[in-house]
């Protein structure tokens, strides 16, 4: 669980705080010279054994809690929490750099990848809007998102290798993440790259952004231990799956890491974050101050016209 303020800039206000504290004590001192004038008090307490000259810790009590909850309330405080539902936004973020070409995957990585997308579509349910991202160097919105499984389908498919040299893993997570802004839902990116991030934001850059906005990132690591070639480019290396990075990413926007060796098996992780997957929901937190505040100062109001009344 974690709090955030849709107005943070409010909560320099707490600083009234320890002023108001201040003033109750300052305040303490003046009132009683002032009635020391007229009464010897001391003497009475003496004999009553009762303390005349309360120092009303109760209301300085309360007016800070008042205080405290009014300032969380205007900073519009926000409840976050994990959970597993079903009711979650997507975008679907996948590579087409040069890399994904590689041939351990049949015919391609790429290939195989928008096959298992497309049971993706269909394994999600009607009301749920998925977007759909490919990136090389640079990202390309194929798709807002949206529930017409269609017009889905068709911007998987779309989906080629791009011109843009490299693999920016962390421009496309921050891109996705933009594109899920509007949702109010649970919202989640699902990465699948063979992880070998070389271009633009770094990644640790975009864990913070997405970490910032709530939105849950689970990455897909696309590929076999040996590698692939490139035969039908006459290229001699090969390219290998990077899981530290993408095993990072999951972690620390607590998503889930997975690993396909081959299509069946990647069809099947589709299958599973479609139908049961772990989103960030929020409760607005700041109404609950809000009210809370208001009681309290009843409560003072209260106490001030019967237990603290002070005579003229």
């Amino acid at each position: 669980m974690e709090i955030s303020f849709t107005h943070p800039s409010y909560l320099w206000l707490l600083v009234v705080i320890p002023l108001l504290v201040f003033a109750h004590f300052i305040s303490l001192k003046f009132v009683k010279r002032k009635a020391l004038k007229f009464a010897n008090f001391q003497a009475i307490e003496y004999v009553t054994g009762e303390r005349l000259l309360s120092k009303n810790y109760v209301l300085l009590i309360l007016r800070v809690v008042t205080i405290f909850l009014l300032v969380l309330a205007v900073s519009g405080a926000t409840l976050w929490y994990e959970t597993k539902t079903s009711d979650i936004d997507f975008v679907l973020a996948i590579d087409a750099s040069g890399s994904m070409l590689a041939s351990d995957f049949q015919p391609t990585r790429l290939e195989a990848a928008k096959k298992s997308a497309l049971v993706f579509v269909d394994s999600i349910g009607e009301g749920t809007k998925t977007g759909v991202l490919s990136f090389a160097g640079v990202s390309f919105i194929k798709q807002i998102p949206t529930n017409d499984k269609t017009k889905l389908k068709e911007a998987i498919e779309n989906v080629s290798v791009e011109l843009a040299g490299g693999t920016a893993i962390g421009s496309a997570i921050i891109s996705a993440v933009n594109i899920l802004a509007s949702s109010n839902k649970a919202k989640a990116v699902i990465l699948l790259t063979d992880g070998q991030n070389n271009v633009g934001p770094s990644v640790d850059e975009a864990i913070t952004f997405a970490n910032e906005n709530h939105v849950v990132v689970h990455t897909i690591g696309i590929g076999t231990e040996q590698g692939g070639g490139f035969p039908e480019m006459n290229l001699s290396f090969v390219s290998k799956l990077d899981e530290a990075t993408l095993k990072k990413i999951a972690e620390k926007t607590n998503g889930k890491y997975y690993y396909a060796r081959d299509e069946e098996e990647l069809k099947e992780v589709y299958e599973e974050i479609a139908n049961e997957t772990t989103g960030k929901l929020s409760i607005n937190i700041a109404l609950i101050f809000l009210i809370l505040a208001l009681l309290l100062l009843f409560g003072e109001w209260i106490l001030l016209n019967t237990k603290y009344r002070t005579l003229p």
